[in-house]
C-alpha cells in the first residue's frame, strides 16, 4: 500500500540525520577524487580532498552518541559500553508468568508490548525509572532463562555529503532514458533505514512500498542515497538491482529514539511478512539479544540480511547486526580498491564493494558524494537479489556462494579478514552521474 507523502529531506551538514535529531554538527566532507573531473576543477578537487581524512568517519559514530546525549537526555542514555539505548527501557521477549513477575520485582512496570507476525513472538517493553543497567543485571539473575535487553539505539553506517559540490549527471554514451529505463528485474528487495524519497527521480516508474512512521513518509539523505544503490534507475545512476521492486521500512521518523531495536524487530517483520528475500541493514549498533533472536529467525527461513559492518576502524569491536551469525557483512573500498581506512575489519566481513568516491541520489533531487560501508551494503543487496526471488533456505545461500564465486580477490586468497570473499559491484562505481563535475 503506497503512503501519503510528506517531503523532509534532512541535510547532513546540519547533521543529516533526522532519524535521530541531532542539533548542528560540522562533520567531515567525503572525498571526490573523480575519475573525470575537469580540468578547471582541480583546485576545487585539491581543496574538498584537504577536507577530509578517512580515518575521520572513525569518530563520526561516537560523535553522534554524545551530541544525540546532549541534545536528549531525557529520553536516552547509553549502557554499560556506551551505546545509546532508550532510557529506562528494557525488552522482553516472549514472557511467562514467571519473567513477568521477575520484572516486577526488580522494580520494572510494562509500558507496552506488541507481537510480530514472523517470527511470531510477542515483546514487551519494561520500563524503570532510573538505573537501568543495574536493574537489568538484576533481572536476569531472576530468571536467567529469559530473553532481555536494552532498547539500543542503532545508527547509519555512512555519510552523505549534501553539502559538497553537486554532480551533474551526464549521459553516458550511446545511452538515453529509453535504455536506462529497460525491463526491471523481476525481484523484491527489501530496506531498513530512514525514509526514502521516492519522488526522487532515480525511482521514476518504480514500485516503493513504505513502512513506518505512521503512514506518514519523511524522506532523509541517508536512506534516499542508500536506496538508489540498491534500486535507481535513471540516466544518470544505476543501482545494483535496478528497476526492482523495493520494500522500505523507516525505523527513525525524524524521532530522538529513532533506530530503537523494537522499530528495527518490527520493520523486519514486515519485510518477513511481505515475504521479501533480501533485506539491506545499513545500520550498526551493539550485540542485543532481541534483535538478535529476530534475525537468527529471519535467516533460518531463507531470508538473506546483508548489513553494513561499520566504520569505527580497523581495531575496534564488532558491531551489529553484519556481526551475527549468517548475516552477509559487507566492507568498502575506495577508486582504487583499497578497503576504506576506517572500514571494520574481522570474521564478519563477507564482501566488499565500493563505498567512496562515488555518487548517489541527494535528497530531493540530484546526486552527491558518499562514503561508507552504508553504500557499499546496498550493492551486495542489490546483486544477491538477482539471483534470489523468493525466500528460500537453499537457494539463499546458493546465491551468496554464487556471488562468492564471481568475486574478485583484491586481498589474501579465499575468506580475509579485510575483504571477505572479495570484491564485487566494482564496476557501479563509473556511473554518467560522476562525468562531469559541478559547483552548485
Amino acid at each position: 500500500m503506497r503512503i501519503l507523502m510528506v517531503i523532509l529531506c534532512s541535510s547532513l551538514v546540519p547533521l543529516a540525520t533526522g532519524q535521530i535529531s541531532l542539533p548542528s554538527v560540522r562533520l567531515p566532507v567525503p572525498p571526490t577524487t573523480l575519475p573525470n573531473l575537469p580540468a578547471t576543477d582541480v583546485s576545487l578537487q585539491s581543496r574538498l580532498d584537504a577536507e577530509f581524512q578517512g580515518g575521520d568517519l572513525k569518530e563520526l559514530r561516537a560523535l553522534r552518541i554524545r551530541t544525540l546525549l546532549r541534545a536528549h537526555g531525557d529520553v536516552v542514555e547509553t549502557d554499560p559500553d556506551g551505546n545509546p539505548m532508550v532510557r529506562g527501557e528494557v525488552l522482553l521477549v516472549s514472557p511467562d508468568a514467571a519473567a513477568l513477575q521477575a520484572a516486577s520485582t526488580a522494580g520494572f512496570s510494562v509500558a507496552r508490548e506488541f507481537t510480530l507476525e514472523v517470527p511470531p513472538v510477542r515483546i514487551v517493553v519494561l520500563h524503570i525509572g532510573a538505573r537501568t543497567a543495574r536493574a537489568l543485571q538484576r533481572l536476569r539473575a531472576l530468571n536467567p532463562g529469559a530473553v532481555y535487553d536494552f532498547n539500543h539505539i542503532y545508527i547509519e553506517s555512512g555519510v552523505v555529503n549534501a553539502d559538497a559540490p553537486g554532480l551533474s549527471p551526464v549521459a553516458a554514451p550511446n545511452e538515453d532514458a529509453a535504455s536506462a529505463k529497460a525491463a526491471a528485474p523481476a525481484g523484491l528487495i527489501g530496506l531498513i533505514d530512514s525514509g526514502v524519497d521516492s519522488a526522487h527521480e532515480v525511482f521514476a516508474g518504480l514500485t516503493v512500498h513504505q513502512h513506518g512512521c505512521a503512514n506518514t513518509s519523511i524522506p532523509d539523505a541517508h536512506g534516499t542515497a542508500v536506496a538508489s544503490l540498491m534500486v535507481g534507475r535513471s540516466t544518470a545512476l544505476h543501482g545494483a538491482a535496478s528497476g526492482s521492486e523495493l520494500y522500505t521500512a523507516d525505523v527513525y521518523c525524524g524521532q530522538p529514539t529513532g533506530g530503537a531495536v523494537q522499530t528495527v524487530a518490527e520493520a523486519f517483520s514486515w519485510l518477513a511478512h511481505e515475504g521479501v528475500p533480501v533485506i539491506n541493514v545499513s545500520l550498526v549498533g551493539p550485540p542485543n539479544r532481541v534483535l538478535e533472536t529476530v534475525v537468527e529467525s529471519l535467516i533460518a527461513r531463507g531470508h538473506i540480511v546483508v548489513a553494513a559492518v561499520g566504520n569505527d576502524g580497523p581495531a575496534a569491536p564488532p558491531l551489529y547486526p553484519a556481526a551475527w551469525p549468517g548475516v552477509v557483512g559487507i566492507t568498502a573500498v575506495d577508486a582504487h580498491q583499497h578497503a576504506l581506512v576506517e572500514a571494520a575489519r574481522g570474521a564478519q566481513v563477507k564482501f566488499a564493494a565500493p563505498g567512496a568516491q562515488m555518487a548517489a541520489a541527494k535528497c530531493p533531487s540530484g546526486y552527491t558524494l558518499v562514503r561508507g560501508t552504508s553504500f557499499a551494503a546496498p550493492i551486495v543487496a542489490g546483486l544477491l537479489s538477482l539471483n534470489l526471488q523468493v525466500v528460500d533456505k537453499v537457494a539463499a545461500d546458493k546465491a551468496v556462494a554464487t556471488l562468492a564465486a564471481e568475486a574478485v580477490h583484491v586481498g589474501a586468497p579465499g575468506l580475509d579478514r579485510v575483504y571477505g570473499y572479495g570484491l564485487v559491484g566494482a564496476s557501479l562505481r563509473r556511473q554518467p552521474a560522476l562525468a562531469a563535475f559541478r559547483v552548485d
